[in-house]
């Protein structure tokens, strides 16, 4: 097919996010947008757990702020693993720059974190992202 859709890097998504709502309405619209959400959990522990078991994860987004800890500590966990990272929160850390591909602020419409996710494989694949939505910084070092 000719003029057929590419084929998407970035499939299958794991989302630690620990506000009920927020997390419910992530995994709905991601699904929605044809991404396999890997889980959805609210726990440090639990993204550790899933990150050092062989379940494929292409991204990570998570929040910084966690009932049971940091998302920075799951940032590290996904680097070590050569997962790339999009922190998705109210204020991204310092040291986003060096254990994330980017930060996406909340709130967020939902069309703006896929645009985010379509730059940050953009990125990994070489290319420069078609549209990088506001509330998105995309640090290229790390895509």
């Amino acid at each position: 097919m000719l003029f057929g859709k590419k084929k998407r890097q970035i499939v299958r998504l794991l989302v630690v996010e620990d506000e009920p709502l927020v997390a419910f309405d992530t995994e709905y619209f991601l699904a929605e947008a044809d991404f396999t959400i890997v889980a959805t959990i609210d726990r440090v522990a639990e993204a550790l757990l899933i990150l050092e078991s062989d379940t494929v994860v292409d991204l990570v987004l998570v929040d910084v702020n966690l009932a049971d800890g940091s998302g920075i500590d799951v940032a590290r966990a996904a680097q070590a693993g050569g997962v790339p990272v999009m922190f998705v929160t109210g204020s991204c850390p310092v040291e986003a720059t060096s254990l994330a591909a980017g930060c996406m602020a909340k709130p967020y419409v939902p069309r703006d974190l896929i645009a985010a996710i379509e730059a940050i494989e953009a990125m990994i694949g070489g290319k420069k992202p078609k549209r990088v939505p506001s509330g998105f910084t995309l640090f290229e070092a790390k895509a």
